[in-house]
């Protein structure tokens, strides 16, 4: 009985090796398009009263956080149409060979979560393995949502 046990532990586990391995991978931060693969975030809140409605337009921020490695940030630039996200570029701005390349990660997976969302809907916590970024891009997404409140 024990090998079956371990057999199953063992395929399982190399189900979450699979599973896990497109989130690992690093990637040149760009426009992400509508057809991006989904990444693994919920979205869920917003920083505007409810029914505000936004003006058509692209629009970026800088959402800073702190990370072990000290002070960072991602540029975020988005295009709202009638209140939904339609495209999304993420630029790492760390400066920390390791919150750059988490920031990389986030910014090749987070349009898979947010396209097609209307922007009240967004509060991203994870992507690709990153949580602290999504703390900065989320801080850029409430400054957004300010500028762009019609």
């Amino acid at each position: 009985m024990r090998p079956t046990a371990l057999a199953t532990a063992v395929s399982g586990a190399g189900l979450l090796a699979v599973g896990l391995s497109g989130c690992a991978s690093a990637a040149d931060a760009g426009t992400i398009a509508s057809g991006a693969a989904p990444a693994s975030a919920p979205v869920s809140s917003s920083s505007v009263p409810s029914g505000t409605t936004f003006k058509d337009g692209t629009y970026s921020d800088l959402g800073r956080y702190t990370s072990p490695g000290g002070a960072s940030a991602v540029a975020v630039t988005l295009t709202l149409k009638q209140g939904v996200v339609t495209a999304l570029e993420v630029v790492p701005k760390a400066e920390n060979p390791t919150a750059s390349g988490y920031e990389s990660r986030f910014a090749s997976g987070v349009g898979g979560t947010v396209i097609g969302k209307p922007i009240t809907a967004l509060n991203v916590t994870v992507v690709s393995g990153s949580s602290l970024t999504s703390q900065g891009f989320d801080a850029a997404i409430a400054a957004i949502e300010a500028k762009a409140a019609a």
